[in-house]
Parts: C-alpha cells; sequence; structure tokens
C-alpha cells in the first residue's frame, strides 16, 4: 500500500508510562510531518509475572516478544523500544529502521532522604542499593565492595518508591527514563563516564518495522538522529563483538568532546573483581568497525575468560527494563 494511501499508522509499545511516553514522541514526531498514528498497548510476559525471578521465566523475548509477533503478522505498523532492550540481532523479518534523539544515556543514583548520601562514594557501609542490571551490578562492587547489592524490579516509579519506603537505601536507573517521566528532581548524582558505563544504547529510542514494509519505511525513516544512529551503532558493535547480552556485565558509551569522538568500553565479572576498561577513538565513518575494534583489544586482556566463566555459571540472573 503507498504511504499516501495509509490513514493512521497502528504503533505497538508496552503499556509502562515509561513506554507510552516513548511511544507518544514518535507520535509527536509523526505529527509534525502530517502523519497521524495510534498506540496499541501490551503487557508482555515479563509485565505479567512481576513475582517470579526473571531467571526462571527466561531472558530472551521477555518484554518484545508479543509486539514483534504481531508487527510479523502485520496487525501493527512498527513498535517503539527502548534500545538498549533489544539484542543486537533483530528477529528475521525485522529491522531496526529508525533511532530518535537521544536522551542523556547516563545512569543515576537515586537516594532514600534519611540515608543523607550525596553520592555513590558517601553511601554509608552496607547500604542496600537496588538493581536488577548484572551491569550495575558489577560496577557497583567493583567500586563499593562494602555495599549490599539487591535485586530490584518493577517500572521506574516503582523502583523510586521502594527507595522511598526504605526497601533498599539507593538504586541505580537510567537518566533517561527519569527525564522521560518528569521526576528528574529525584536524581541525587549522575554517574560519568568513564568511570561508570550505561549499557550500551541506553537513552535511545528504536522504532522496528518489518524489513519488506517500505510504505511504513518512507514515514519513519527520515526521523532518524544521525549522532544516535553512529554512537549507539559503535556501542552495540562492542557488544555483538563481544557475545553480550542482558546477561553480561558490559557497558559501553561514545563520548564526544571538543570535537574529538571515544568510545570507552567495559566488561566484568558479577562479583566485581574481574574488570577490563578500555576506550579507542571512534571513526564516525566506520563506527562498527570501532567498537570491533574495542572488542578484539579486550578479548586479549583478559574478556573472554571473563565470557567464558559467565556461560559457565549456574545461575545468571536476568535484569529486566526500565
Amino acid at each position: 500500500m503507498p504511504a499516501a494511501d495509509r490513514s493512521s499508522l497502528i504503533i505497538a509499545t508496552r503499556a509502562s508510562e515509561l513506554a507510552l511516553r516513548q511511544a507518544r514522541q514518535l507520535q509527536h514526531a509523526l505529527e509534525s510531518r502530517g502523519v497521524a498514528s495510534s498506540l496499541k498497548t501490551y503487557r508482555t510476559v515479563g509485565d505479567k509475572r512481576l513475582n517470579e525471578p526473571l531467571a526462571a521465566i527466561g531472558a530472551k523475548g521477555l518484554f518484545t516478544k508479543e509486539l514483534e509477533t504481531d508487527l510479523l503478522k502485520g496487525k501493527v505498523h512498527c513498535c517503539v523500544h527502548s534500545l538498549k532492550d533489544l539484542p543486537t540481532d533483530s528477529p528475521p523479518g525485522l529491522e531496526i529502521v529508525a533511532l530518535l534523539r537521544r536522551e542523556d544515556p547516563r545512569d543515576v543514583l537515586i537516594v532514600n532522604s534519611m540515608v543523607g548520601a550525596g553520592s555513590l562514594d558517601e553511601l554509608p557501609p552496607g547500604s542496600r542499593v537496588g538493581t536488577s542490571s548484572l551491569r550495575r551490578r558489577s560496577q557497583l562492587l567493583a567500586a563499593r565492595r562494602d555495599l549490599d547489592v539487591v535485586e530490584l524490579r518493577g517500572n521506574v516509579p516503582t523502583r523510586v518508591r521502594k527507595v522511598d519506603e526504605g526497601h533498599v537505601h539507593a538504586a541505580i536507573l537510567a537518566a533517561a527514563g527519569l527525564h522521560r517521566l518528569d521526576i528528574s528532581q529525584r536524581i541525587t548524582a549522575y554517574l560519568d563516564a568513564p568511570g561508570w558505563l550505561p549499557a550500551a544504547g541506553q537513552g535511545a529510542i528504536a522504532i522496528q518495522i518489518r524489513s519488506d514494509d517500505d510504505a511504513t519505511r518512507a514515514l519513519i525513516a527520515p526521523l532518524a538522529d544521525h549522532d544516535t544512529m553512529t554512537d549507539t551503532t559503535a556501542e552495540r558493535a562492542f557488544l555483538a563483538a563481544l557475545e553480550g547480552g542482558c546477561q553480561v556485565p558490559i557497558g559501553a558509551l561514545a563520548v564526544t568532546s571538543d570535537g574529538t569522538h571515544v568510545l570507552h568500553g567495559f566488561i566484568g565479572d558479577v562479583t566485581g573483581k574481574r574488570i577490563v576498561r578500555g576506550e579507542i577513538a571512534l571513526d564516525v565513518a566506520q563506527p562498527e568497525l570501532s567498537g570491533i575494534r574495542l572488542a578484539n583489544e579486550f578479548r586479549g586482556r583478559g574478556a573472554s575468560d571473563i565470557l567464558e566463566s559467565l556461560r559457565r555459571a549456574e545461575h545468571v540472573p536476568s535484569p529486566q527494563p526500565e
């Protein structure tokens, strides 16, 4: 069907408030180009089974499968995802056609008001810090072995509420989610690169379509942000070259300062005892190659041993999207 004949684009999104706000960003961008759209919301398996450990119900597709199934069937025209939650390989027949302009990619610390700490270093020994991310767990323990890092599930407002109610003394979250939900006042401190690295692609919103849907491609592809595409391509190439997924503590961030482009990387074990960090000049003309080169350097510095130990681990918990 020609793009001009399409009266309204149907956008698939998870039903959480953060996911809805991300989907509405796409709606507003389309509206500015004269394209009407509507949202179709989903509660995924991961959303429904909140009281079960994610490792017990599997990791792959927990928060995307229902959306992608309907996309493949032609029931929706596109899906909106947080890029960091998507595997580096797209399912057959689907592809990421655009990334919207990236929000702040950093992680942040939020702290219970009774604790009074203004930074990660100021948290009292033994403080309970909540996260469902292995990458955050590894970096927390590498920085502060005296902290009690505990599992913290739920959407962003739920995690913030658990901090406020004292279930945990502090938590690590993505800055982008707090900004998009208009609760950035709850941020105690931003965690900056290269000392602390976020997930590859964090802060970017990905638009997924069917590979054969040229009409939808014509509507959405022009919305792609070039800088976001360049930076996250390098970050995700680094992740893919290390064969890393959600269950591997890997961080990556492309940083631009005074015209210089640098890709920072990190890999660690879940205890934070074995850490490899590094950086490489980012070739903006070949961002994927930069990510692969940094990954190859990491393999020569012990990353392969860390990956092998993670594969042998009997139980590695699965993270949850925010």
